[in-house]
């Protein structure tokens, strides 16, 4: 089993074109909580090929991204203040086929 980490992904992209395609591509990779943030459970190679597909989409000039691994999914105790509407991080679930 491969081992995951828990990541935040935050990013600031100037164009409003190259934010969709950045919000696109961050859909496949994990799970959305506010404009411009995602949460993401991914394995090594996982985040890697994230930071690949992210890397082809900005303009290294004027965007920003950031990735914060928060440490094994498993082991990893989050503690999240939210005002508002409330957080729920992503757990392992069973894919049945």
């Amino acid at each position: 089993m491969l081992m995951e980490h828990t990541y935040l992904v935050c990013y600031d992209i100037r164009e409003p074109r190259r934010w969709r395609k950045v919000y696109k591509t961050m859909k496949g990779y994990g799970d959305w909580l506010q404009l411009s943030v995602f949460q993401c459970r991914l394995s090594k190679e996982k985040v890697l090929h994230m930071s690949a597909d992210l890397a082809e989409l900005v303009d290294r000039e004027q965007d920003n991204i950031m990735i914060i691994d928060l440490g094994p999914a498993d082991t990893v105790k989050l503690r999240v203040e939210v005002i508002g509407k409330p957080f729920e991080p992503i757990e392992r679930k069973p894919l049945i086929i």
